[in-house]
């Protein structure tokens, strides 16, 4: 069961309000198709009192779990990684890359698709950080979950890597398309908010009311 502290509407016809976690957002609603279009939410975007807010927000719903270690995937993922562990007093952190630099000529990897990039993508696990996930108690941390697949290709690396997946911490559920993709690993989300998906109404983009 996803825990949100979200109360949201639409506030006009290309921006989406919600509350995050007591903390009122105004994002933009912008077309992935000609019939479909999303709230398009980048932490990179927003001040840095957002991203303090979101970190101590995600550290809240992880700390029961008890994480002896937070992963996020490159590159949105990188800056909840460094908040949400240093607000859990962690001080190891370790990033999905999805650039192949020289050192990761070896890597773990695996295959991932995203409804906001184009192709398929890869993320790469650096052999020398699996000695700090094996046998460790393991968060994932990302922006937004909406279909799911990059979501199930970072948690298949993390296995790989011998972690204990104990919770996943995601900023926003977009829509509910990502729990079939992820099927019991659904379970281990834990969102500060949720947003929907919109279709267009007589020229005017609409929540879908399936994905409220």
């Amino acid at each position: 069961m996803v825990e949100s502290g979200l109360s949201a509407s639409p506030k006009a016809e290309h921006t989406y309000t919600l509350d995050l976690a007591g903390r009122e957002l105004t994002l933009p609603i912008v077309p992935i198709s000609e019939s479909l279009a999303i709230s398009l939410f980048m932490i990179i975007d927003h001040p840095l009192s957002v991203l303090s807010h979101t970190g101590q927000a995600l550290a809240s719903l992880l700390r029961p779990l008890d994480p002896e270690v937070i992963v996020a995937p490159a590159t949105l993922g990188i800056p909840l990684a460094i908040e949400v562990s240093r607000a859990l007093g962690l001080e190891r952190y370790v990033i999905l890359q999805k650039s192949p630099k020289i050192h990761l000529a070896d890597a773990l990897s695996v295959s991932i698709t995203s409804i906001t990039s184009k192709g398929p993508q890869r993320f790469l696990l650096d052999r020398a950080a699996v000695p700090i996930l094996k046998g460790k108690r393991a968060c994932v941390v990302d922006d937004v979950v909406a279909s799911g697949n990059s979501l199930k290709g970072a948690l298949e690396l993390v296995r790989k890597a011998g972690a204990d997946m104990v919770g996943v911490g995601v900023v926003l559920t977009e829509g509910w398309e990502w729990k079939a993709c992820l099927a019991k690993d659904a379970n281990l989300i834990k969102g500060v908010g949720h947003i929907p998906q919109f279709h267009l109404q007589n020229g005017t983009w609409v929540a879908i009311n399936e994905t409220l």
